[in-house]
């Protein structure tokens, strides 16, 4: 039976990485190495929200949209109608129906739901994600010092 070490944000800092990414390299390379990894964390700092603005958003994209959206809402509900048709042609005719009026209502919320918003965000933006400005690698004072050995070599391997 192993005792689970808790360490609060706060530990030794034993290496300092400019992404993320590089400081996964880091941890990895210390559990190649066989040093107790439960000891470590990764802890962005300088936190900053990043959202990336893809384009304008105008009366027509906002309908593009919103009919896109109903139309993928009107097929998932056509299909389920058409489940209980009787005959074939009437399952076409649900999926077909469901897919129109899913089109229909989903342009129409589109369209109300940019008007609504009267200016105040007429852009597009991919989602929103937090990104941190360096990535420090933290270890339990016990084995900071190992661990700093270990980072070294690795950083002197490139």
């Amino acid at each position: 039976m192993t005792a689970s070490v808790s360490m609060p944000a706060g530990g030794v800092q034993v290496g300092s990485y400019a992404d993320y990414a590089q400081a996964q390299r880091a941890v990895d390379y210390l559990s190649d190495e066989q040093f107790p990894v439960e000891n470590v964390q990764i802890v962005g700092t300088d936190l900053r929200s990043v959202e990336q603005v893809v384009g304008r958003l105008t009366y027509a994209r906002a309908t593009g949209a919103g009919a896109a959206s109903g139309a993928w809402f009107g097929l998932f509900v056509g299909l389920l109608l058409g489940i209980f048709a009787p005959d074939g042609s009437s399952w076409i005719s649900s999926v077909l129906t469901g897919l129109v009026i899913g089109v229909v209502f989903g342009a129409l919320f589109g369209l109300a739901s940019f008007a609504a918003t009267r200016g105040r965000r007429d852009f597009a933006t991919t989602g929103q994600k937090i990104v941190a400005g360096r990535y420090d690698v933290l270890c339990n004072p016990q084995f900071a010092e190992d661990a700093r050995a270990h980072l070294a070599r690795l950083s002197l391997r490139g």
